[in-house]
């Protein structure tokens, strides 16, 4: 099935499900952000729109309603996806509305959502670091088809490491963070070098390999 068949499908099936307000939303809310992201972002990641709900419905800390631009719910957790246009979301915000947006975040997070954020312009310019993003985002909730070998589980374990990291990893950084000793940190980090998803650092002696640099395409691994 193509996108466009796809999400006119995806849309009909909600609004056929809903009445009143959150069917009104829905007709005026999903416009041409919330469809490019569709179309740049999450169909070329998931090719479905399982559990993806559009103009989703929850209730702020003042017990106000709030349509979030898309909801993904699986029994793992419920992952809030927002599409930030540079005008309404920074350009045209007072402090009030600003602090209302990032109080209404935290008391979403307080009650079990996890809140993503996505600029308009990446969507639209860049959807490419929208995937990759999002993909590290979903991965730690879905099991995937085929089953996850132990060696995936390490080496993803330790891209993380890197990105927590913020820098070249020494084998003893992969020895303390996966409790294994360092012959083992080595050959894993040597492991991902052959795969071209780590880069050896010669050290000063200009002999040795002294640290690891991930490279950026080891994260379409996460």
């Amino acid at each position: 099935m193509k996108f466009d068949e796809a999400h006119h499908e995806f849309i009909q099936f909600h609004i056929k499900r809903r009445t009143g307000e959150r069917r009104g939303r829905l007709e005026r809310g999903h416009q041409h952000a919330e469809k490019l992201f569709c179309q740049h972002v999450w169909w070329p990641l998931q090719g479905q729109f399982n559990h993806l709900h559009p103009e989703f419905e929850v209730v702020d800390w003042r017990g106000q309603s709030y349509f979030c631009d898309f909801v993904w719910l699986s029994t793992a957790v419920g992952l809030i996806i927002e599409i930030k246009g540079f005008g309404p979301h920074v350009r045209d915000m007072d402090r009030q509305k600003y602090s209302n947006e990032l109080n209404r975040e935290t008391f979403l997070v307080a009650m079990g959502y996890q809140v993503t954020s996505f600029s308009y312009d990446d969507i639209a310019h860049r959807p490419e670091l929208c995937i990759t993003l999002l993909r590290m985002v979903l991965s730690r909730y879905l099991s995937g088809v085929d089953p996850i070998k132990l060696k995936q589980v390490v080496e993803r374990e330790v891209i993380r490491l890197a990105c927590r990291l913020a820098r070249p990893l020494k084998p003893v950084d992969v020895a303390s963070h996966l409790e294994v000793n360092h012959r083992t940190a080595v050959r894993l980090l040597q492991s991902l070098q052959a795969k071209g998803l780590f880069h050896a650092v010669i050290g000063n002696d200009g002999k040795r390999v002294a640290r690891y640099e991930m490279q950026q395409h080891a994260l379409k691994l996460l």
